[in-house]
């Protein structure tokens, strides 16, 4: 018996020494990435697959569940962006921003797009009055100059955040339109993993910068690492997914990837001017809400105009 007990606790002892070895090693491999990359690859991995199980099964099940995870995503959005804003000296009032917010999120996805104009005018129209009036009775002497700044940024975030956010509820709600969705979701998500493999792997210290000034990582290696991704699932996308011919794909692989740089780059220069690296930490390995929209909100716009062009060429 005294054997055996011996034989078990040297097993057990063999056990844990292989299971700190291993566990060693993947700290070590975790690391090194880190610093190659510069997050935590691993759990932005995981979180990244979490959420893209969430968007898609609530596209393809239960459509309307989808304005949920929209209009959480806008709420966060806007909450993270407001912060920034306000760290930085500006006067952002949320409470308007969110509710705004929700009215252009429904409007988009019930009442239709030329309503849906009337509902953007009017939520700018709320949020800088709301300001303006704020200011009125704040009485704190700020300046003029300061004052138009705020209905400038006021306005901004309305548009930036929900009214692109409501873009992507118009096309929802278009016949197969969930389908569209899914498909500018992954021709952006395409497009950010074909630049970041590439960029990586050809253009490692930034050998060719796209734009040094705004965003020193982003290089000409990692673009067309996005232009072949982009194009490829865009091509895949048409033929089995989407029911239109496969150069249409193309064409909208192509679209969605100059949307998806500009907003890339565009964030990046705002995230410039506000003096912070990312617009929050809520997403570990990703950063901020806003640091994964970036490329998808100035896509979702994109996206309904080549449903209005390229639908009707459908393959029955």
């Amino acid at each position: 018996m005294t054997a055996i007990e011996s034989q078990l606790r040297s097993m057990r002892s063999d056990a844990e020494q292989h299971i700190a070895h291993a566990r060693a090693e993947f700290d070590q491999a975790n690391e090194r990435l880190k610093q190659r990359t510069g997050r935590d690859l691993i759990v932005a991995t995981l979180i990244g697959v979490g959420i893209g199980a969430i968007v898609v099964a609530s596209l393809i099940f239960i459509k309307w569940l989808f304005v949920l995870f929209a209009a959480a995503a806008m709420v966060l959005g806007v909450l993270e962006f407001s912060r920034a804003l306000q760290v930085s000296g500006r006067r952002v009032d949320v409470v308007p921003q969110l509710a705004m917010g929700f009215l252009l999120l429904l409007s988009g996805f019930f009442l239709g797009p030329w309503v849906h104009w009337i509902a953007t005018l009017v939520a700018v129209v709320v949020v800088v009055v709301w300001r303006l009036t704020a200011q009125m009775f704040a009485s704190d002497g700020r300046a003029h100059i300061e004052v138009i700044g705020d209905v400038l940024v006021a306005s901004f975030v309305q548009l930036y955040v929900p009214f692109l956010t409501s873009v992507a509820m118009i096309l929802l709600a278009q016949p197969r339109g969930e389908w569209w969705v899914l498909a500018f979701l992954i021709l952006a998500v395409a497009a950010d993993t074909g630049a970041y493999v590439s960029g990586l792997t050809f253009g490692r210290g930034g050998r060719h910068p796209m734009a040094p000034r705004i965003s020193p990582k982003k290089t000409w290696e990692g673009f067309a690492g996005a232009c072949l991704a982009a194009l490829v699932a865009g091509a895949l996308l048409a033929a089995f997914m989407l029911q239109v011919p496969w150069w249409a794909g193309l064409i909208f692989g192509a679209v969605v990837l100059a949307t998806a740089t500009v907003g890339d780059l565009g964030e990046s220069m705002l995230k410039r001017d506000l003096g912070i690296k990312d617009m929050s930490s809520w997403l570990p390995g990703h950063g901020g809400v806003l640091d994964r929209l970036d490329s998808i909100l100035p896509s979702a716009t994109a996206a309904l105009v080549m449903f209005y062009l390229l639908a009707p060429l459908g393959v029955s």
